[in-house]
């Protein structure tokens, strides 16, 4: 059995400091489109990161389709209410802002939870992604769920909420908890996975000793292994609690990086390495240095 392949791409071809900084685009790539066709020039994956924030269009997953060559994959990260995150409404459409309570309507920050309302935001972002569906050019739905999302029973049945949600899309999560890997619990959240066919997302970001990261545990639950690459700043970390999205892994890092993608590409059909360590240009580099490592 040959093994299969691997693609490599970044998290994000619109960070700003990416977009502003020189180290990545031509002095021509002024425009959206131009940035995301230079983009697809060089790689033949990303993650749409902006859907976190704010449900697209179909116009712009239109013109996302239109700007990249055959075979190019987006995956696009859930929108924040699906993975429990708290959300802004002034970013929703009218009628679903409008499904919320009036005293959350204003808000600058407000958390999702009726069921009605989590649906309608699930069928208005997979309606939003037909475009990209219909040629081929859609890869996962990314439910990166949030440091206090622990391992419980309870969590693992939102999983399967969250696959019935997006209505036959294929998803993928990630855990940022170091609950669901210990050694006690993973091979039931593997097994689990496996027997729902939803793919495992192998994260690596700084370890801070306790559970509060999730470990790097690398594993492929369907035929498509996807590891996603966070940096390993502990300091940069702690300070912004969110990534230490400028951290560039160094060469030996990345020489085992390359290694786990091919020990999984040995089982997988596909396999997906993806740096969201995206401020400064750090993830087009690594991701461009890992191309070299992998062959790909």
């Amino acid at each position: 059995m040959s093994p299969g392949r691997i693609r490599i791409g970044t998290c994000s071809w619109t960070e700003k400091s990416l977009v502003e900084g020189g180290a990545f685009y031509p002095r021509g790539a002024s425009t959206p489109k131009a940035r995301l066709k230079f983009y697809a020039s060089r790689f033949d994956t990303v993650e749409i990161e902006s859907s976190y924030y704010q449900i697209p269009t179909v116009e712009m997953a239109h013109a996302w389709a239109e700007r990249t060559p055959e075979q190019f994959l987006f995956h696009v990260k859930a929108y924040g209410a699906l993975t429990g995150h708290n959300v802004d409404p002034g970013r929703l459409p009218d009628e679903l802002r409008l499904m919320l309570p009036a005293k959350d309507r204003d808000r600058d920050d407000v958390h999702v939870s009726d069921p009605a309302a989590l649906r309608a935001m699930a069928k208005a972002l997979t309606e939003a992604l037909v475009p990209l569906k219909e040629v081929g050019k859609l890869g996962f739905i990314i439910f990166q769920f949030p440091p206090w999302f622990g391992y419980k029973k309870e969590n693992r049945e939102y999983l399967l909420y969250c696959r019935e949600l997006m209505a036959g899309h294929p998803i993928a999560a990630e855990f940022r908890h170091g609950s669901w890997l210990t050694s006690r619990n993973r091979e039931e959240l593997f097994g689990f996975l496996r027997e729902h066919k939803i793919t495992y997302i192998t994260c690596d970001e700084p370890q801070l000793g306790t559970l509060a990261t999730a470990p790097f545990r690398p594993e492929a639950t369907t035929s498509v292994a996807y590891l996603r690459l966070h940096g390993r700043s502990v300091e940069d970390w702690q300070l912004r609690a969110t990534a230490a999205d400028d951290y560039l892994y160094t060469e030996p890092e990345l020489r085992m990086i390359a290694a786990e993608a091919r020990r999984l590409s040995a089982k997988a059909r596909l396999t997906f390495v993806m740096f969201n360590n995206c401020r400064c240009g750090c993830a087009v580099k690594n991701a461009l240095r890992m191309r070299e490592l992998c062959g790909s």
